[in-house]
């Protein structure tokens, strides 16, 4: 059964064409990923589903009756005052009115003049408030408020929440509402390994219609039953998860390379004929009038050529880092290192130890304290041991550059050392474009400002890089720009991240925060949830 179609869908901003005549058909309980660069119209998509917009032409239609849930990127104003406890509760306001209305008729039965009609009445509503799933509200609540850590949070104010916390908050108020069909714009942002875990298990297993707007690969992966590519406004359909669309991608742009080469061998060759046949025609003068003729013949064949455009080329190959200078083995290290935050303990008497070409992830809980010890290295904690000629580089959570009002090019002149037009060209590897590398530092987006600072820092003589949640916020395509720029680095990575399909594309060694402890395990993300299923059923 259909659930969602688009059909010939257009969407105008101002004079800004962001969709063109777009068809999209969901069925019932497809788990449907968008995808796509940022400002391509994944969100527009969303909201047109869910009547929050309009489309300019076209149509939309949902199945009827089906009942929608929308989770947006970004908190919703609407909850600031109230606490978390009365934010999940409200997810059950058809529930809540009917326990009103049963909580009067119950004080009806000591008072009523005509019992009977008044159990009537009661019993009715009491069937209802079963048929609904009144009985099991609190433990559904209990269930989700224990899969994502919310016990210490429910007496909150929902405005002193971090972002984190009220994107989840706002998640469990969604799916104890229990809809039909499930609009998710990044929902995997800030959520930890083991969040991430439990929203795809249930995601994978839930019988609902979902559709997803997301930059974490690996959790498209895992939840995705179809793949929908939206780029300059129109959209491409793959019937699989994001490696099924980026085999069949990539195949599709080879195929299409292949079919422009052969165009433009046939239009070159038909040119080479139109001149010769001319040149035939002007040599047997005054009796060259058919090779004229069959020069004519070919040109109309030729202005009848649909012209294939050529494709786009991976313009993110060929980035280096540069290294001139290597660190010694030892990088990085400590012993019975301590670290806390006022009275909160974050690690106890650790000891680890980095070396040379290593690409290390630090991975844990929320609040573990992997951001924290990030810092301490960065500012020469004494009790951090750092090796000889080791020159640290180093990309924040938040991107921020010394003058803001400056713009990218003048930003990039201060480390490129070279030609301004190869200035230029290097930048358009990182995708600056034309006018975009005099767009304004404080007017960047996110991925933006990774992808600047990216570049910076390649220019200099960096043998350690530093990274501290590098793929929040970014597109796909600045994420791929940064993995194969680390996969080609040849100086030592350390990287705090979430982003499991990114640890899993330059890790070769995971430290794990448990228990106020570091736990080492060899190789990327793949191979540490291997390791640990064997542990747990060799305890077994």
């Amino acid at each position: 059964m259909l659930e969602i179609v688009l059909n010939k869908v257009s969407k105008n901003f101002g004079n800004k064409q962001v969709l063109r005549n777009v068809n999209i058909e969901v069925k019932t309980n497809e788990k449907v990923a968008l995808i796509g660069p940022n400002g391509c119209g994944k969100t527009t998509i969303l909201r047109l589903i869910a009547k929050e917009e309009s489309s300019t032409t076209g149509e939309v239609f949902t199945r009827k009756n089906a009942k929608i849930g929308v989770l947006e990127q970004y908190p919703r104003e609407e909850l600031q005052g109230q606490k978390v406890k009365e934010i999940i509760h409200s997810s059950f306001q058809e529930i809540n009115e009917l326990k009103e209305r049963m909580e009067k008729e119950e004080k009806k039965l000591y008072e009523a003049i005509d019992l009977e009609k008044t159990i009537v009445r009661y019993t009715r509503l009491q069937e209802e408030f079963q048929h609904l799933g009144g009985y099991e509200v609190e433990s559904k609540i209990e269930k989700l408020v224990a899969a994502f850590h919310l016990e210490q949070l429910l007496d909150k104010n929902y405005s002193s929440l971090s972002g984190g916390e009220k994107t989840i908050v706002n998640l469990i108020s969604i799916l104890l509402q229990n809809p039909d069909i499930l609009l998710l714009d990044e929902p995997t942002n800030h959520l930890d390994i083991n969040m991430l875990e439990w929203l795809e298990n249930y995601l994978e297993n839930v019988n609902k219609t979902i559709i997803i707007v997301s930059h974490d690969r690996y959790f498209l992966d895992k939840v995705a039953t179809k793949t929908i590519l939206i780029d300059n406004g129109e959209e491409e359909v793959f019937h699989g998860n994001y490696s099924y669309y980026l085999k069949e991608n990539e195949e599709r742009i080879t195929r299409e390379f292949n079919e422009y080469k052969n165009q433009q061998k046939q239009i070159e060759a038909m040119k080479a004929s139109i001149k010769r046949l001319k040149e035939y025609g002007r040599l047997a003068y005054p009796c060259g009038e058919k090779f004229f003729k069959r020069a004519a013949s070919i040109e109309k064949r030729l202005e009848k050529i649909d012209v294939l455009e050529k494709p786009k080329n991976n313009e993110l190959s060929n980035l280096s880092f540069k290294v001139d200078q290597r660190s010694g083995n030892d990088v990085i290290s400590w012993n019975h290192f301590s670290l806390q935050i006022g009275d909160k303990v974050l690690l106890k008497n650790t000891k680890c130890e980095i070396h040379y070409q290593e690409k290390v992830c630090i991975m844990g809980k929320n609040g573990t304290g992997k951001s924290t010890l990030i810092k301490e290295i960065i500012k020469g904690n004494p009790e951090i041991k750092i090796g000889s000629n080791i020159k640290i580089g180093y990309i924040p959570q938040e991107i921020t550059f010394e003058n803001e009002k400056e713009t990218v090019i003048q930003e990039a002149r201060k480390y490129f050392i070279g030609y301004e037009e190869h200035l230029r060209s290097a930048l358009v590897k990182f995708l600056f474009y034309a006018e975009g590398i005099h767009t304004r530092l404080d007017q960047l987006s996110g991925g933006e400002r990774l992808r600047l600072k990216l570049f910076c820092l390649m220019q200099q003589d960096r043998n350690l890089l530093i990274l501290d949640e590098p793929t929040n916020h970014i597109d796909i395509t600045t994420k791929e720009i940064l993995e194969e720029a680390l996969k080609e680095y040849q100086g030592t990575i350390i990287i705090v991240s979430h982003d499991r399909y990114f640890i899993n594309k330059v890790a070769t060694r995971i430290l794990m925060i448990e228990d106020k402890k570091i736990v080492s395990y060899v190789g990327n993300y793949d191979d540490y949830k291997r390791e640990i299923s064997r542990k747990e059923n060799k305890n077994r």
